[in-house]
């Protein structure tokens, strides 16, 4: 069998274990410990939709890393890609454990986001690997703000999905600075700002579906 349909293969393998499997952390769960306290029916749904889409996030991440590691000749940024999409498994763990704790489910369009993200890794990475350590270092970035907007509008009861998101901002500020000691190239301002507005479109689609 050749080394480019193992790759795909293994790409195959990763989606399908993304979407459909139950994901495995290994590292304990932030909120492990965290006392349970009750949330109104409001309170829930706000923070069970807030939740989903940092599950949706997780979700592309895995995809984002998966396409970059098949997307690029380097070894050694390969296996970063890949050890830096393990820890993002955590994410994408933590995150289903509260959804579930909060009687809640994954975003029904979750295949959607995953192929996307994949594409626009995969994009990135055969561009070259500068300009692909630039889309995750500026991704990361847009995550790391948009987790921090999550710590002010999650309920100041909901101290269990607090300190999930607190946990996965301080690990998306590590994977930027990675990415940028790595030789991230910086971003023409055009696809920020394109980044940023097709993050929009899915954070508000995830928050209901």
């Amino acid at each position: 069998m050749n080394s480019g349909l193992d790759a795909l293969l293994v790409a195959a393998d990763g989606a399908l274990r993304t979407l459909f499997a139950p994901p495995r952390a290994r590292r304990p769960n932030p909120a492990a410990g965290v006392a349970g306290v009750a949330l109104s029916p409001q309170e829930r749904a706000h923070s069970a939709g807030l939740m989903r889409v940092n599950h949706v996030g997780e979700v592309c991440a895995q995809a984002l890393y998966a396409a970059q590691a098949l997307g690029t000749r380097d070894a050694g940024l390969r296996q970063h890609f890949r050890e830096a999409g393990q820890e993002e498994e955590d994410h994408l763990a933590w995150t289903q454990e509260r959804l579930d704790e909060l009687g809640a489910r994954p975003s029904l369009l979750n295949p959607l986001w995953y192929v996307g993200a994949f594409g626009l890794g995969l994009v990135a990475g055969k561009v070259g690997d500068a300009v692909s350590l630039g889309f995750l270092k500026e991704t990361e970035r847009q995550v790391e703000a948009h987790l921090a907007s999550h710590l002010d509008r999650l309920p100041a009861a909901d101290q269990a999905s607090r300190a999930i998101v607190d946990q996965m901002r301080a690990d998306e500020a590590r994977h930027a600075s990675q990415a940028d000691a790595a030789g991230a190239a910086p971003l023409p301002w055009p696809v920020q700002a394109l980044m940023k507005v097709s993050a929009k479109v899915m954070t508000t689609t995830a928050y209901r579906l």
